[in-house]
């Protein structure tokens, strides 16, 4: 009965330190959400899919203080690409370029709800909700009655150049909440990257609904920044021959949740989700997938590797959810941490669910040391012991970041990780 009230009290603290907004195309979605919220309450260690990740930072009212590390070298620099900024979650249409790109309408969240009609309105939420069962989902729930902006993309034709989001913190208690919904018709396809800071707290939430034959890769390296505090929701669902294929970067962070909700609908289609992440000292990183075939021939791919040192913690949770009469589906998971040292901890939680009979499914979950023959090989030909750890830390990586389908945009990647390994090569 206390730990009830003690849920309750902290819903509504929680509750308290927002402001729902009103009207708009998004009410209902919004009021929705806000009963689906009150009847999961928070989540709290004892909840199955918090038990690895200590929900205490997210539950607070307000955000714990964090400031954003300055990155000298932006990544992506020189590409083509439509740059749109985020600071504290709010945009800064000074600082970005025109919300236009052949092929794709883009909208503000915060203008377009000022409106009671939008194409929108079919899918705010609508993901979300349908991603709450089996698995209770509480703040993506409080994203989606919360959020004030975002970004809403209708994909209509091959977009030439990607859309490029930058998140930028400048207050050291920013606490950001962002809705992004994208549309990908019939045939059309979209680049999109998300790039830096949102807040020192911050709760991102990300509806896409794939047509027919419509292609989505989204690439996301997460900001540096030693105390953030992020918390980030994927909700995809795919229709017959759609591609969707995400990988995330991770470095750095107090805390970091990556949760993907994956719907296969129709079939023929494919979807790959990856993940690298590096973490030194206090540092806790959770990857929480859910993938669920309900159609046939349909492919999906989970890559995750994590490298942790100095105590820090990684936590994958996957599923793969075969329902009746997804005959002919492939599905492919597997969660690999390197421990540099004996404090670190990776804690995995690899599932099959499957209810047809003619399927290709498989997981795998492994933790391990640096190979010291590798290590050993590389010293016996002059390259320094931190040097040869780095180039063997990047190998481990590899399979995930492979998982990028535009190879300049994995090269940025790749230098990104060296730069990174080059400075903590010392340490």
């Amino acid at each position: 009965m206390a730990q009830v009230q003690k849920k309750t009290d902290a819903l509504d603290a929680r509750l308290a330190a927002l402001a729902m907004p009103k009207g708009g195309f998004s009410q209902a979605a919004r009021e929705a959400a806000l009963a689906r919220l009150t009847q999961m309450g928070l989540p709290g260690r004892r909840d199955e899919y918090w038990r690895y990740t200590d929900p205490a930072l997210l539950n607070a009212d307000t955000a714990t203080e964090s400031e954003a590390l300055r990155v000298q070298t932006p990544i992506f620099a020189g590409r083509d690409k439509v740059h749109l900024i985020f600071v504290d979650g709010v945009f800064d249409a000074a600082a970005s370029d025109d919300l236009e790109l052949a092929g794709v309408e883009i909208s503000l969240l915060s203008q377009a709800d000022l409106q009671d009609i939008h194409w929108a309105s079919g899918l705010y939420g609508v993901l979300e909700t349908a991603g709450q069962t089996p698995v209770a989902r509480p703040f993506a729930a409080l994203n989606t009655m919360a959020a004030t902006e975002g970004l809403l993309i209708w994909v209509t034709g091959a977009a030439p150049r990607p859309l490029h989001i930058a998140y930028r913190q400048k207050s050291k208690t920013s606490d950001a909440i962002l809705h992004h919904c994208i549309k990908v018709e019939e045939g059309a396809e979209l680049t999109m990257l998300e790039t830096g800071i949102t807040g020192a707290r911050s709760n991102i939430v990300m509806e896409a609904q794939i047509e027919r034959g419509g292609k989505l890769h989204h690439i996301r390296p997460q900001g540096r920044s030693e105390g953030k505090q992020l918390l980030t929701h994927i909700f995809a669902r795919l229709s017959e021959d759609s591609v969707f294929k995400s990988f995330t970067l991770s470095m750095n962070g107090r805390l970091t949740r990556n949760e993907a909700v994956i719907e296969f609908s129709g079939d023929d289609a494919t979807a790959h989700i990856a993940g690298a992440a590096v973490g030194d000292g206090a540092f806790h990183h959770d990857d929480t997938v859910f993938v669920t075939h309900d159609a046939e021939r349909c492919e999906s791919r989970q890559v995750f590797k994590k490298v942790l040192k100095n105590g820090a913690v990684g936590v994958f949770q996957g599923k793969i959810l075969v329902k009746p009469g997804a005959q002919k589906t492939d599905g492919y998971q597997i969660s690999q941490a390197l421990m540099l040292d004996d404090d670190s901890q990776f804690l995995a939680k690899p599932e099959l669910e499957i209810y047809a009979d003619d399927v290709q499914c498989s997981h795998g979950s492994t933790s391990g040391a640096i190979d010291e023959g590798a290590l050993f090989y590389l010293r016996s030909r002059g390259v320094p012991e931190r040097a040869a750890q780095s180039l063997l830390v990047l190998a481990f990586l590899a399979e995930a970041i492979s998982e990028i389908e535009d190879d300049v945009l994995a090269d940025d990647i790749r230098d990104r990780m060296e730069e990174w390994l080059t400075q903590h090569e010392g340490k």
